[in-house]
C-alpha cells in the first residue's frame, strides 16, 4: 500500500512544485521586445544586475505553498488507496483530516515537499496506533504482589484465525521468560479442538486442563484456574470456542466464561488478512467482554497494513503480539516504530 502512496506523493509533490514556480514567475518581466525604449531596458536590466535580486527570486520561487483546492484533489486520489488496502473508513477519514492540518497552507522548500509530507503521514499513523503494554511486566507485576493467584489470559475469536496455535505460541513465549503456565480447553463446542490443544500440550510440556465435549466451558477453566493456584504456576491460559461475532447466544457464552474466571487479560485473536471484517469481529468482541488487546495472524503474508492500522484505532485496544508463521517461535511483540517501518515508510 505504501510503495503506491510513496509514488503519487511524488508524482502530486511535482505537478505542486511546477505549479507553484510558475505561478510565482508570472510577475517576474524582463522586457525582450526590441521597440521598447532603450532607457528602461537598461533601468530593467540594472535592477536585474543588482546583488540579490536572483537569490531572491530563487528563494520565492524554490519554496511551495499547497492550496485547500490542490489538496482536496490530492485527498481523494489517498482516501480511495487507503479504503483500497483495508483501512476502515473512519480511519482514512481521520488521517485525511489530520494531514490536510498539517500540510494546507504551510510553506515547504520545494526539494523537501516530499519527505516532508511522508514526514507528517508517518506521524500520523503513530498517532493512530495504540501503544501496547509489556504482557510479561504485567504478569510479574501480579506474582510480585504473593498474591498466589495466578495471572489469567482468556483468548478468543472466530474460527480459522489461528487462535489455539496461537495460545501455543504466546505459552512458549512466556516460558521463555521464566513463567509457568497451563491450558484450559474451554473450546468444547468444536470437533477436535481439545485434542488440538493437547498436542500442543504435549509438544511444549504444559499441563493442559480439559473436560468432555459439551461441557460449560467456564467449569473448565475454573478448574484450570484451581489447578494452577495448587501447583503454584504463574499462568492461565484459556482457550475458547471460536464464535461468530454476530451471535448473540455464543457471545453471551463467552461473558459467561469471563464473568466467573475473572482473567487478568482478554486478548482477540484475528486474522490481518480479513481486512474489514477483522474489525467488525473485535468491535463485537469488545463490547461483550471488554477486551483488553489484540493478536493479529498471518501479518508476514499481510502487504497491506491496513487492518493492523484501523483494528486498534476502532477498539481503543493495543495490538500485541504479531503472528508471523506456523512455528512456535514465529511471534513478535507488536512495535509501533518497525511496523511503520516495514510498511515502507
Amino acid at each position: 500500500m505504501f510503495k503506491k502512496f510513496k509514488n503519487r506523493l511524488k508524482n502530486w509533490t511535482k505537478k505542486v512544485s511546477k505549479k507553484t514556480e510558475k505561478d510565482e514567475t508570472k510577475d517576474i518581466k524582463i522586457p525582450m521586445k526590441f521597440d521598447v525604449e532603450k532607457q528602461k531596458y537598461e533601468s530593467n536590466l540594472e535592477e536585474i544586475k543588482k546583488p540579490g535580486f536572483l537569490k531572491k527570486v530563487s528563494l520565492k520561487i524554490s519554496k511551495v505553498k499547497i492550496s485547500e483546492k490542490e489538496f482536496e484533489i490530492y485527498s481523494e486520489e489517498l482516501e480511495m488507496l487507503l479504503l483500497e488496502n483495508n483501512v476502515a473508513l473512519e480511519v482514512a477519514e481521520k488521517i485525511i483530516r489530520e494531514l490536510k492540518l498539517r500540510i494546507v497552507g504551510r510553506e515547504f522548500l520545494k526539494k523537501e515537499i516530499e519527505s516532508e509530507i511522508k514526514d507528517c503521514f508517518k506521524e500520523i499513523i503513530e498517532e493512530i496506533l495504540v501503544s501496547p503494554f509489556n504482557v510479561v511486566e504485567k504478569i510479574k507485576e501480579k506474582l510480585a504482589d504473593q498474591s498466589k493467584e495466578p495471572y489469567v489470559i482468556l483468548f478468543c475469536g472466530i474460527n480459522g484465525t489461528g487462535k489455539t496455535t496461537t495460545i501455543a505460541k504466546i505459552a512458549k513465549f512466556l516460558k521463555e521468560n521464566k513463567l509457568s503456565c497451563v491450558f484450559a480447553a474451554a473450546d468444547t463446542f468444536r470437533a477436535a479442538s481439545i485434542e488440538q490443544i493437547k498436542k500442543h500440550g504435549e509438544k511444549l510440556d504444559i499441563k493442559v486442563i480439559s473436560q468432555n465435549y459439551g461441557t460449560d466451558p467456564a467449569a473448565v477453566g475454573f478448574d484450570a484456574i484451581k489447578y494452577a493456584k495448587k501447583n503454584f504456576i504463574d499462568c492461565v491460559l484459556i482457550d475458547t470456542a471460536g464464535r461468530m461475532h454476530t451471535s448473540k447466544n455464543l457471545l453471551s457464552e463467552i461473558e459467561k466464561i469471563a464473568k466467573i474466571c475473572k482473567p487478568d487479560l482478554k486478548i482477540f485473536v484475528g486474522e490481518s488478512l480479513t481486512g474489514n471484517d477483522v474489525i467488525e469481529q473485535a468491535k463485537s468482541f469488545n463490547w461483550a467482554i471488554g477486551i483488553d488487546g489484540i493478536v493479529l495472524t498471518k501479518a508476514d503474508i499481510d502487504e497491506k497494513g491496513g487492518t493492523a492500522l484501523s483494528v486498534g484505532y476502532i477498539t481503543k485496544k493495543p495490538i500485541l503480539y504479531l503472528g508471523i508463521g506456523q512455528e512456535y517461535d514465529k511471534i513478535i511483540v507488536f512495535d509501533k516504530k518497525k511496523f511503520i517501518k516495514d510498511l515502507g515508510l
